[in-house]
């Protein structure tokens, strides 16, 4: 799994009223690629401790075990007091202030890591407005013993990890939704705004069994705003537009359905709103890279790489 910075003016990064904020994207270069990668700080890359406010379009958590400094995410900032854990939910804005001895491990991953656990989804959006926890002795103990076997077994690539990888990532998110939050020395939160709550809405729209299957249009007129409205509303929180997020989350559930039930592909087509299943197809194939047969038959061939790969490509320009 690889990472890219788009710095402003590439590309379709710019967010309105938000220049030169640099977006991050993970690229999984196979369709059959493990969207999934831990690693320490230093292997993670620059980007894992990086200065400059930015946005990322996958979950981050990070355990830090040692270190000084703060961590500012949106508007709040935490001094680290390590043992510590961090979740940076996508769209989130984040960076690190005045750090040093910064020690830890990094988990990185997309939602299509999530596909046995669709709701952890939501659970990880709740424990990002959360943000920093502060561990104590015996959480301490039980979340590190957590992270190293996700490390052990990431990095052992054995038969069936990618299971495991998924079920040990399901215990760490329940366990940590059960910790109270410490924000003794945290700054004021973000002000609630009516852009912010219009995005949170839409996307909790999409994790509705009808939601994903609406189109910007109507989605928009079920939340009683204009589409125009909408779509300012949600590239400024997530880095991304509605039909993008509609687009993933239309691919998530076939993807699903591809992998966890004998549903014929027609049939999976209907199940996420295509009545054409050449048309399916093709959509399938444009957001993955394989056919819907292909991927399906591509399940028990998962791609793992042990060298990981620096996420830091870019830095923004001084």
């Amino acid at each position: 799994m690889r990472g890219t910075t788009v710095l402003p003016g590439e590309g379709n990064s710019g967010l309105p009223g938000e220049e030169g904020m640099p977006t991050h994207r993970l690229e999984v270069p196979m369709p059959n690629a493990l969207p999934f990668a831990i690693g320490t700080f230093d292997t993670i890359g620059p980007m894992s401790r990086a200065a400059f406010p930015h946005r990322h379009t996958f979950h981050e958590i990070v355990h830090v075990t040692g270190g000084t400094g703060r961590h500012v995410v949106d508007l709040a900032g935490f001094a680290l007091r390590p043992p510590n854990l961090f979740f940076i939910a996508p769209g989130q804005v984040h960076h690190w202030e005045n750090v040093t001895g910064l020690e830890g491990s990094v988990i990185l991953f997309t939602d299509d890591f999530l596909l046995d656990h669709p709701a952890d989804g939501h659970a990880l959006r709740g424990l990002g407005r959360r943000s920093w926890l502060e561990l104590r002795a015996e959480a301490a103990d039980a979340i590190s013993r957590l992270v190293a076997e996700l490390d052990g077994e990431y990095r052992a690539g054995a038969d069936g990890f990618q299971g495991v990888l998924r079920a040990l990532l399901h215990v760490l998110v329940v366990r940590a939704a059960r910790l109270p939050a410490h924000h003794p020395d945290a700054a004021p939160p973000a002000p609630h705004t009516r852009p912010g709550s219009v995005a949170a809405a839409f996307v909790a729209l999409l994790g509705t069994p009808e939601g994903s299957l609406w189109s910007v249009r109507e989605s928009a007129r079920h939340l009683g705003v204009s589409e125009s409205y909408l779509s300012e509303a949600v590239k400024t929180s997530t880095g991304r537009t509605p039909g993008e997020l509609i687009r993933q989350t239309r691919v998530h559930e076939a993807k699903r359905l591809l992998l966890r039930t004998e549903l014929s592909v027609r049939q999976v087509a209907g199940r996420v709103g295509f009545g054409d299943a050449a048309y399916f197809c093709r959509f399938f194939r444009r957001e993955t890279g394989a056919s819907p047969g292909d991927y399906r038959r591509g399940r028990g061939d998962i791609h793992h790489d042990h060298r990981l790969e620096s996420i830091a490509r870019a830095q923004p320009s001084a």
